[in-house]
């Protein structure tokens, strides 16, 4: 399929998926709300379409459209089937936690879709027009996400101060990347580097912009300074929303970072290393340093989610194939942390959420198996070997080694180490603390299996790694 030039093949994974969101959304308007199970059947139906377009596309080979703006590279493919999957198994984690609570609404199948399209459309953006299009339409369809539940101010407020810093991020990246044109005097990518190693841009101008497109790049993963929104959207947000914003857009985050500072900014990347360097450092000690004060466990979450992406920071630093680390940094996260979020909505019921600590007391004694799986994930996040979250934080270290940097992973180690503290404390809580007068843990059965699949995996994937660090390579290897 191509026409004029534009080689839509490229772009089918997409256009599948909009056309399928498309679909639902005036399908949903005719339902009923006790036919709502059919949109979320459809939803489920959508992403396995667009996952079957997405590994036609992948057998077909690497290529461009809409002349270079768009590209299907082995980074953008590996990256779009992780995100597939892992919405595949939220929108199953998030179906009995939904209905519990009035949010068993095409809104949030709609959105959820919306969100996806974005981050796709970010993962293969060649140009910046074409990245700046997909952030927006992932952070519009996350705005409205949160604020879900109109009658929890909590929730309200959350997604008020995203949109005020989401506004002022995208200012930042927009401003940045008007620099970068006055300085290159194009907005391609390739075209950008070109002129670099030409000697054709602006070397000063150039340097200014790169530093407003790195600020905005840091609020985006959530990265110290720019991480004031993270721990108030994950406590504010209904659990199945803080599992999306927490989990699926880091995956596109890397790759969109990956596409600015090393499809159009390596050349300057003796000038973006060490700002990287200084965020990766405050964001693994503010991370750290706050979470271990916290009771509140999505809290909690949220500042070791700011830790973790201090080591993908870290990564970054590593060169072209530190970005490799990166990538498996972020798909290790994206797996434990959907199972991590996956067992709180399991444990939240009609009575009430399970948000804090305490509400994990003695978990052990009323299902043992769900204290096991949550042991693996927050051992897995500490990077407690054989657990997947280790070899992440290893190759990071490792890759950092290879470029000479010794400081910076003993840094990172020590961090490592607060971090345990508070991941420990949840263990404690489940296996030596008393269950007080909470009841049985109830559930949807298929969450309750692929949520099973998906912690078990952890440990597998830890014990196994090398399989999973190949596909990252080789997606680095393909992309352009």
């Amino acid at each position: 399929m191509n026409v004029t030039g534009l080689n839509l093949i490229s772009a089918l994974p997409e256009i599948v998926l909009l056309s399928a969101l498309c679909t639902i959304l005036l399908a949903d308007l005719w339902l009923k709300d006790a036919q709502r199970h059919i949109t979320h059947y459809l939803s489920l139906g959508a992403l396995v379409l667009t996952a079957a377009a997405q590994w036609a596309v992948w057998q077909s080979g690497s290529s461009a459209a809409f002349g270079g703006m768009y590209l299907s590279d082995g980074m953008a493919q590996f990256a779009k089937m992780s995100m597939y999957v892992a919405l595949f198994a939220l929108l199953v984690y998030a179906k009995p936690y939904n209905q519990a609570r009035a949010m068993f609404q095409g809104e949030f199948y709609t959105l959820s879709l919306f969100a996806l399209l974005g981050m796709s459309v970010m993962a293969s953006a060649g140009h910046f027009l074409t990245a700046y299009i997909g952030l927006e339409l992932l952070s519009l369809a996350l705005y409205a996400m949160i604020a879900l539940r109109r009658d929890a101010a909590d929730a309200a407020e959350a997604a008020l101060k995203y949109f005020v810093l989401g506004a002022l991020a995208s200012g930042l990246l927009l401003y940045g990347i008007s620099l970068i044109y006055g300085a290159a005097g194009s907005l391609d990518f390739a075209r950008i580097t070109a002129a670099v190693h030409a000697g054709q841009a602006n070397g000063l101008l150039l340097l200014l912009g790169t530093v407003f497109v790195v600020a905005a790049l840091a609020f985006k993963l959530g990265a110290v300074p720019f991480h004031m929104w993270v721990p108030d959207v994950y406590q504010g947000a209904p659990t199945s929303v803080a599992a999306l914003v927490g989990t699926v857009p880091k995956v596109a985050a890397v790759v969109f970072s990956f596409r600015i500072l090393i499809g159009a900014l390596e050349a300057y990347a003796g000038e973006w290393s060490p700002m990287l360097a200084v965020l990766a450092a405050v964001s693994l000690l503010a991370g750290n340093l706050a979470a271990v004060m916290q009771t509140n466990i999505k809290r909690m979450l949220a500042y070791s989610t700011i830790s973790h992406m201090g080591f993908v920071l870290l990564a970054f630093m590593g060169g072209v194939w530190g970005f490799s680390a990166a990538m498996y940094y972020a798909v290790a996260y994206l797996a434990t942390g959907l199972a991590g979020f996956g067992i709180l909505m399991l444990l939240s019921d009609e009575t009430g959420e399970c948000e804090n600590i305490s509400d994990l007391n003695g978990l052990n004694q009323r299902n043992a198996w769900y204290a096991f799986l949550m042991l693996l994930v927050m051992f897995s996040m500490a990077g407690i070997p054989p657990l997947m979250g280790f070899y992440a934080k290893f190759a990071v270290l490792k890759t950092l080694l290879a470029q000479g940097h010794i400081w910076l992973p003993v840094f990172a180690v020590l961090m490592s180490l607060i971090g345990a503290f508070y991941y420990l404390r949840v263990v404690k809580a489940m296996y030596f603390d008393e269950a007080g007068n909470r009841g049985a843990v109830a559930g949807d059965s298929a969450a309750k299996v692929l949520l099973s699949a998906n912690a078990l995996l952890l440990l597998v994937w830890g014990i196994l790694p090398q399989s999973v660090m190949d596909w990252c390579v080789r997606a680095l290897q393909n992309a352009f």
